[in-house]
């Protein structure tokens, strides 16, 4: 299936996702029918689909779409990757940056396309653990390069707004395959994304 961006509501998935809506604002002691909230539960199964378009999408196609065969065998870095996400133990928002690196052999892919991934498996119902290691994992399976690196930094609500409520806490996670297992290339991604270049 070629890669299209998903930007269509069923008419029944959002009618059903509606009705619940309705019922948990009115769970919760609200008035549905007031001005307000009388658009709200529409507006909401519509934007529940937008954030987890992701179901809908196929990653490895994404990159096939954009590979090109070229002798490069350097480290290719796309840092400051925006990502929003939904953890899938509260359905709170966690937001933050993906760093990614690979070392091509044989194939590069457009550097587009990476951000593309990223989204991707952040529109679903994540733990920022699993998005890590599936933008690792399809990159590294799909374009087969030298190695690959993921690094994720990100703040979760579920943190901040509720639970033990630190505001200013960051996850870090991780992952490496391939010559980034190597620590002397691990610490030179480390480096690079870490450093400004302006």
């Amino acid at each position: 299936m070629p890669y299209k961006q998903f930007e269509e509501y069923t008419i029944k998935v959002t009618e059903d996702i509606k009705g619940q809506y309705k019922n948990i604002i009115e769970d919760l002691g609200e008035d549905t029918t007031r001005d307000g909230l009388v658009k709200t539960p529409e507006r909401a199964a519509k934007a529940m689909q937008f954030l987890t378009q992701g179901y809908k999408q196929d990653p490895e196609e994404i990159l096939k779409s954009a590979m090109f065969k070229e002798d490069y065998k350097d480290m290719v870095i796309v840092k400051d990757i925006e990502l929003y996400s939904l953890c899938e133990h509260h359905l709170l928002p966690f937001f933050g940056k993906a760093h990614i690196a690979y070392i091509p052999n044989g194939q590069i892919v457009g550097l587009s396309k990476l951000p593309r991934i990223v989204d991707v498996f952040a529109r679903r119902l994540q733990v920022q653990e699993r998005l890590t290691h599936q933008i690792l994992d399809c990159i590294n399976d799909t374009l087969k390069p030298q190695g690959v690196a993921v690094v994720i930094e990100a703040s979760h609500m579920c943190m901040m707004m509720r639970g033990v409520q630190k505001q200013n806490s960051v996850t870090t996670t991780s992952g490496f395959r391939g010559q980034f297992e190597k620590i002397e290339t691990r610490n030179e991604f480390l480096k690079l994304i870490s450093t400004s270049l302006s």
